[in-house]
């Protein structure tokens, strides 16, 4: 975003939102296949309406699980339980929606061959990318996490909802809720909320005045002292009720969040979604891999934001080509920058996963609240967002 004067809004959405459902279900799945084999293919979709879930798209497990290019009955029963539980964790035991009572229908079968040949290591061949496609990573210092500040608030202010709702200290709000946060910027630096909108999924007992005092300390102790907005730009579900949500009010699929998922607008995407992909899909693992970088840059105090973009080809081990540029904040050579980013780490989707440790079952906690400005976990969780470079970037330079 441009230094100067201005305003800038992102959203979120939470783990209840019907396309976030259908994020979990089919990242649930990924882990289920990266837990039985590290190696698994997966690229599941997930569509969810009132009680009915399909799951489709093709993997590569277990030898076990398949037969021939389709899966074993007992595997199809394995991943509708699979979708049950995430739907279950989510919270969602209501009359249009509910995780036993839903028909879940398993349509995923193997992967095509033709895919494999390009993917798959050989004799001198190198494990080639999944697709072809451009990826970024973005950083700035606007908070402590190296994310930019609307979307790291519209997150927070939706993961303090569901912790209440889910250890019972806000009984009477529903999984499904959406955020949207509108702050100013002066001189390039966020100051203060102009507008807060929050739509939270409530018990039909409470009205929408209920509903704001119930939402309005999540939004207060979320933002820095003295940023809230005033009281008539604070909008708590505008049209006045919201009783009716989740997959029942909406129909989710896979994948239809994607500047939710990453910068809230802040950054360019390339446009492919993360979830339901295993890490030998680029969309995933080098978007991962970029932000890792921007992230080290920033915080090793190279520059005050940093965006980088990787395109890579089908079948193809190394990136086409790699950009990065720093708006005007760079301390450093940007060029000198680009070659050493690529000294540290190896850009092949192999090298990618090495690196990060992607081949683990760590996805269903990315489905919701942000793939970015997490803190690292100590079984891999969240890898990318480690300072691991700092020290030899500042070295380098």
């Amino acid at each position: 975003m441009p230094q100067h004067d201005f305003v800038f809004t992102s959203e979120s959405v939470s783990e209840g939102h019907p396309d976030k459902v259908c994020d979990r279900i089919s990242d649930a799945i990924v882990d289920t296949f990266l837990a039985a084999e590290p190696q698994a293919r997966c690229g599941v979709e997930t569509l969810a309406t009132t009680n009915h879930i399909v799951l489709a798209g093709e993997v590569r497990g277990p030898a076990q699980w398949h037969y021939r290019d389709q899966l074993v009955e007992n595997t199809k029963d394995m991943l509708i339980e699979v979708a049950r539980h995430a739907v279950r964790d989510i919270g969602y035991e209501q009359e249009g929606f509910h995780w036993q009572r839903a028909e879940v229908d398993c349509l995923i079968h193997g992967q095509s061959a033709d895919i494999a040949l390009g993917v798959d290591a050989f004799g001198n061949k190198d494990e080639g990318a999944g697709d072809q496609g451009m990826m970024f990573g973005y950083a700035c210092n606007e908070t402590a996490e190296l994310m930019p500040a609307p979307i790291y608030y519209a997150h927070a202010i939706l993961r303090s909802l569901a912790e209440a709702r889910h250890s019972g200290a806000a009984p009477l709000l529903g999984p499904d809720a959406k955020s949207q946060v509108t702050l100013q910027y002066i001189a390039g630096k966020p100051v203060r909320a102009m507008a807060i909108l929050v739509s939270a999924q409530h018990s039909p007992t409470i009205g929408q005045d209920e509903v704001r005092e119930i939402v309005r300390p999540h939004v207060v102790n979320v933002l820095p002292e003295g940023w809230m907005c005033d009281e008539a730009h604070f909008y708590i579900n505008p049209t006045g009720r919201f009783v009716i949500g989740g997959p029942d009010g909406d129909c989710g699929l896979t994948g239809r969040k994607i500047i939710v998922d990453t910068y809230g607008g802040a950054a360019p995407h390339g446009g492919g979604a993360f979830s339901g992909k295993d890490p030998s899909k680029v969309d995933r693992s080098a978007a991962y891999a970029a932000r890792y970088l921007a992230k080290n840059v920033v915080a090793a105090g190279l520059a005050d934001r940093c965006t980088i973009q990787v395109a890579y080809g089908i079948g193809m081990s190394k990136p086409i080509s790699v950009y990065i540029e720093t708006g005007g904040t760079g301390r450093v050579d940007e060029t000198k920058l680009s070659t050493v980013l690529q000294e540290l780490m190896d850009l092949s989707p192999r090298g990618i996963r090495t690196h990060l440790g992607l081949n683990r079952p760590i996805y269903a906690r990315t489905a919701a609240y942000g793939h970015f400005g997490r803190a690292p976990e100590p079984d891999g969780g969240f890898s990318w967002e480690r300072l691991d470079l700092v020290d030899a970037l500042r070295r380098a330079f």
